[in-house]
């Protein structure tokens, strides 16, 4: 199939939604099981950093692969809302919210809002950018006994703003938002939404996105309370 037919389709576009999605939904799960080894102390985190570092045939095109996606689902989901609008530019008399949640309905305004957050996660930890971080620290001097870069003490001052937390955990809030409804359209887009286990894929769907804002918050929220230090 071309891409003509792909992109040129609201199926394709879909898939190509679906696809990206499952992808970026896999690195959500991983990119947490990472940050979470800052439990395990400073060896363990600056080790797993260091690896990633010292390895950038695996890491750039990651990125890489990882930037398409979003790109790629981001697009398609703007095609299918302007297609969406003008297949009905005029609102029903009577809008009744009845079969469409909350997450279904605020899709594209937390996908945008995400988006946003994303650019400000990789300015901060990533390219590490010292005025978007708000602590007066370059987080790319900190280095532990073993010359590595201490991506340990970076994310305990990271996370030492409450600001910088508050817009942390904001942002895991509408990315958890978005896949409790995003992960169980993906899999009906791919065809594997059954209406047997329809309830059991939704059901998947909530409770994933609860574990990954669970996760990924109990980070900032260690250190706010002093438990990582």
């Amino acid at each position: 199939m071309s891409l003509n037919r792909i992109f040129g389709s609201s199926l394709g576009k879909k898939y190509v939604m679906a696809v990206t999605g499952c992808v970026l939904f896999l690195f959500v799960i991983f990119h947490m099981l990472g940050n979470l080894q800052i439990f395990l102390g400073p060896e363990t985190l600056n080790r797993y950093g260091n690896f990633l570092q010292s390895n950038p045939e695996i890491i750039w095109p990651a990125r890489a692969g990882l930037l398409l996606m979003v790109a790629l689902h981001i697009m398609s989901a703007i095609q299918l809302s302007v297609e969406n609008k003008a297949a009905r530019p005029v609102p029903y008399a009577q809008y009744e919210m009845v079969a469409a949640s909350y997450a279904s309905r605020t899709m594209l305004m937390s996908g945008v809002i995400i988006f946003i957050f994303i650019v400000y996660h990789l300015l901060h930890f990533t390219v590490q950018i010292p005025a978007v971080n708000f602590t007066a620290q370059d987080f790319k001097t900190l280095h532990d006994a073993k010359e590595r870069h201490d991506v340990y003490r970076m994310m305990v001052i990271g996370y030492s703003n409450i600001w910088v937390s508050g817009f942390y955990i904001l942002g895991m809030g509408l990315l958890c938002l978005h896949l409790s409804h995003g992960v169980s359209s993906m899999f009906q887009s791919l065809g594997w939404k059954s209406q047997q286990y329809s309830k059991c894929l939704d059901g998947f769907a909530k409770a994933v996105a609860v574990i990954i804002f669970a996760g990924n918050c109990s980070i900032p929220l260690a250190v706010l309370f002093g438990l990582i230090q």
